[in-house]
């Protein structure tokens, strides 16, 4: 049985851009689909969602920043953006949207496939560990799903990479630099105060006395671990 080919969504209005994407996919051995407006490639990915997005912020019918933040309300796909938009502050805000990538046009068919090896290695399972349970909660990392008592927890994509990375290393005291720099990037090492609101949240979700955590436990001053059963 021959291994399916990975799947990549892109999305653009540009008929060129589309064209050179899907050459440059397609020859790297990756499946493409694309859609040129943002309503076309929410209700496709939603019918069949795939391994990656690539998605310009530039739409006919809605702000890329729109298509991504609707996406994220129910899928965790990784999603690269690529844009003319090359200021800070378009970066910023797709990647606290719940991008996992931005490139800049024009761009390189190296960095480019390069960015999208990247997300999709982000994307898959820890070998060996696929089923994590504590408490009334499971996670799936295969499938990608939270329950807690049998029932689905929505997470948002900074939710779930909290989540797993101090699943990953249950025990440890990961210290909030450690925490910023693996989830916001390097340049957000100071921002704490992403981690505490993230936090708060996750415990809210997951705990079930959230003033008192069993499982998502602080340590003074320096950081999170993760105690499971």
């Amino acid at each position: 049985m021959t291994e399916s080919k990975p799947d990549i969504f892109v999305i653009d209005d540009e008929v060129q851009i589309r064209r050179l994407l899907r050459l440059t996919l397609e020859t790297a051995g990756y499946g493409v689909r694309e859609a040129d407006t943002g309503a076309k490639a929410l209700s496709e990915i939603a019918f069949k969602q795939p391994d990656a997005v690539v998605l310009d912020l530039g739409l006919p019918d809605m702000p890329g920043i729109d298509v991504l933040k609707r996406l994220r309300d129910w899928s965790r796909v990784p999603v690269l953006i690529l844009s003319v938009l090359g200021q800070e502050d378009n970066k910023i805000a797709a990647l606290d949207a719940g991008a996992d990538d931005y490139l800049t046009k024009p761009f390189g068919a190296g960095e480019l496939l390069a960015r999208i090896r990247v997300m999709l290695r982000r994307s898959q399972p820890e070998e060996g560990v696929s089923v994590v349970r504590f408490g009334k909660v499971e996670v799936d990392f295969a499938r990608r799903v939270v329950t807690k008592g049998g029932r689905e927890v929505s997470l948002t994509v900074k939710e779930y990479a909290l989540l797993r990375l101090v699943v990953q290393h249950q025990g440890k005291v990961l210290t909030h630099r450690q925490i910023l720099r693996e989830i916001w990037g390097p340049k957000s090492e100071e921002q704490t105060h992403y981690l505490r609101v993230y936090m708060d949240r996750l415990r809210k979700k997951l705990e079930d006395v959230p003033e008192h955590p069993v499982y998502f436990k602080t340590a003074l001053g320096v950081g999170y671990r993760f105690e499971g059963e």
